[in-house]
């Protein structure tokens, strides 16, 4: 295969029967240019025109044909395991049955409007559906960059109300931590003083824990057992808390490089780690609650304690301020106070 960087940009240049193909990569990137030109010689193959635009003219792909591709190029070379089995799930399930066998530039607002309505009546939330929208748009937004499509059709999101969500106050999660023995213990403890989702405590180094700075290093988030880099891309630094540095700090063992695993050390199992908050629950006399009730404990917590929004988002990695947003209507003192501050002068 030949791909080649021209003026900041990934090329495809190649031959095919004494013919020179040479096209831009609708993804900038080396992967991207790669597997672009599979797709172009897939083309060849198949007797269909390699360029998109001729392509366009004599035959515009239905939606079920084009989110292939889609898949094939973009997902691959630009979403992370996880986002990609989301992705193809919602299309599978809800966005084929409805836009499969549609050209691309039939779909309308119409069309999307008609979506939007079938997915009510079927029951699900404005949010749920609103991510199947953001799916949909950012496939043909794709077609639309790839120039298949002259236009992306305007999507009006549904409204969703404010985020409800559980957490512990410190009393509860002081019970919590008291009813809980062993490694389990201290997984609870880090969920509680570090705020880390469920992969990452599962994929936490002894390489990533700074005993003597008091400090975690986040680099790794696990999912269906595929260790990969944290939500959102980016890699985090929290203090310890010195209940936490204690409880860590009598945790080390020699059974391999992950903080929390198995006797023979191999990382533990989803159906290993998701029933553990539950059953301290229980034993706490406690309402049953999960591993991501910890984080909203962790994050509830500093926010009613005066901790700035933003610190807050540092802290749990959060890629923009709108996902740590909802814990702000904890903090209606700090309103207050905010306007008492007109009167200062």
């Amino acid at each position: 295969m030949t791909t080649r960087k021209i003026g900041g940009h990934w090329w495809v240049d190649f031959r095919y029967e004494r013919k020179r193909i040479r096209r831009k990569s609708p993804v900038n990137t080396k992967r991207g240019a790669a597997d672009y030109e599979c797709v172009l010689r897939q083309r060849l193959l198949r007797g269909e025109p390699v360029d998109g635009r001729k392509e366009q003219e004599k035959k515009m792909p239905t939606f079920a044909d084009f989110s292939t591709e889609f898949m094939d190029v973009y997902a691959t070379t630009n979403n992370k395991p996880s986002e990609r089995f989301n992705k193809r799930r919602v299309l599978d399930l809800h966005l084929l049955p409805h836009f499969g066998k549609m050209k691309l530039d039939a779909i309308g607002v119409r069309h999307v409007e008609a979506f939007k309505a079938a997915q009510l009546k079927g029951g699900y939330a404005a949010k749920t559906i609103n991510n199947r929208l953001t799916i949909l748009r950012k496939t043909l937004a794709c077609a639309h960059e790839w120039e298949l499509i002259a236009a992306i059709p305007k999507i009006k999101w549904l409204k969703v109300p404010p985020p409800k969500f559980d957490f512990f106050v410190s009393e509860e999660g002081e019970r919590l931590m008291a009813a809980a023995t062993g490694q389990d213990k201290v997984m609870i403890i880090a969920g509680l003083k570090l705020g880390l989702r469920r992969g990452e405590l599962m994929a936490l180094h002894w390489s990533d824990v700074d005993l003597k700075a008091s400090k975690v290093h986040i680099r790794h988030n696990v999912w269906k057992g595929i260790i990969g880099t944290p939500k959102g891309g980016g890699m985090r630094t929290l203090p310890m808390s010195p209940q936490l540095r204690r409880a860590l700090s009598g945790h080390r063992h020699l059974r391999g490089e992950l903080v929390f695993c198995q006797d023979d050390g191999s990382m533990l199992t989803d159906g290993q780690m998701n029933p553990i908050v539950g059953r301290v629950c229980k034993r706490a006399r406690l309402r049953h609650a999960s591993w991501h009730v910890l984080r909203h404990s962790f994050a509830s917590q500093l926010v009613m304690k005066g901790v700035p929004l933003k610190v807050v988002q540092e802290l749990l990695g959060h890629a923009t301020i709108d996902m740590t947003m909802r814990y702000a209507h904890l903090a209606p003192e700090s309103r207050i106070e905010a306007v008492a501050l007109l009167d200062v002068g």
